[in-house]
C-alpha cells in the first residue's frame, strides 16, 4: 500500500532523496539516498517509524538521481573515519554495508543541510516528509486493508492461522505508521479493519504536529 506509483524512470532521471537519518536507540546513522525513501526504509525495518528518529536528521529533494548520488558520495567521504556496521536487526540484504556511520549525526546533518542550501535544494525533517507522503496516499488504505484483514481471516478460518502472519504485521506496521505521524487511519477503514486493529490502539497517537490532518478521533 505504501508503494510508490508512477511511470518507470533511468537511473539518472527523476526527483530522489538524500537522506541523514539516526537510530532512535543508538548513536549510529544512516547517509543513503532514494527515490522513494519510505520504501527504502521499510527495506531496513518493517517498523522503520519506530527504529528511525525521523524527528531528527534531514531529506534532501534534489532534481535528479545523480545529485542525490553525488551528495551521499561526498558525505560518506567526510565521515569515512566515523564508518560503522549496519544494526543487527536491518537484513544484510538490505543494510547498505559503507552507508552506516557513528557518533556525529549531527555534524552529518549540517552537512547536508550547506548541500542543500547551495545547490537550492529543498529540505526538511523525514517525519515531516512521512506525513505529508501518507497524507498522499491516504485514499489507497480503505481497499487495501479491507483485502488484508481478508487474507488475516481466511489465513485463520482456513489455514490454522498459517499465513496470517505477514499480512497481520504488514498491515499493523501500515497503520501505526499513520499513527506516528500524528494521523488517526481508523475514519479511513472500514468497519472490519477497525474491529481488527482495535487491539492495537490502545496508545496514544504521537504528540508530533499533525497539520490539521489528525481527525481528532482517539
Amino acid at each position: 500500500m505504501m508503494d510508490s506509483a508512477g511511470p518507470p524512470r533511468t537511473l539518472a532521471r527523476g526527483q530522489a532523496y538524500l537522506y541523514v537519518v539516526g537510530c532512535r536507540d543508538d548513536n549510529v546513522f544512516k547517509i543513503g539516498f532514494s527515490r522513494d525513501p519510505l520504501q527504502r526504509w521499510r527495506s531496513l525495518h518493517p517498523r522503520f517509524f519506530e527504529f528511525f528518529d525521523l524527528d531528527g536528521g534531514v531529506l534532501v529533494r534534489t532534481e535528479r538521481v545523480t545529485q542525490a548520488r553525488r551528495i551521499e558520495r561526498e558525505l560518506h567521504a567526510a565521515f569515512r573515519v566515523h564508518e560503522a556496521p549496519a544494526p543487527i536487526v536491518v537484513p544484510p540484504s538490505a543494510a547498505g554495508h559503507t552507508e552506516w556511520f557513528r557518533g556525529v549525526i549531527d555534524e552529518a546533518v549540517t552537512a547536508a543541510r550547506m548541500h542543500a542550501l547551495e545547490h537550492g535544494f529543498a529540505h526538511e525533517p523525514p517525519a515531516s516528509w512521512l506525513s505529508s507522503v501518507l497524507f498522499e496516499r491516504q485514499d489507497r488504505l480503505f481497499d487495501w486493508s479491507a483485502r488484508m484483514v481478508e487474507a488475516i481471516e481466511y489465513a485463520e478460518h482456513n489455514q490454522g492461522g498459517i499465513g496470517a502472519d505477514v499480512p497481520a504485521r504488514e498491515l499493523r506496521a501500515a497503520l501505526d505508521a499513520y499513527r506516528s505521524v500524528g494521523i488517526d487511519p481508523r475514519p479511513l477503514l472500514p468497519a472490519t479493519v477497525v474491529r481488527w486493529y482495535a487491539g492495537f490502539t490502545e496508545r496514544p497517537l504521537s504528540g508530533m504536529p499533525d497539520n490539521g490532518r489528525s481527525t481528532g478521533y482517539r
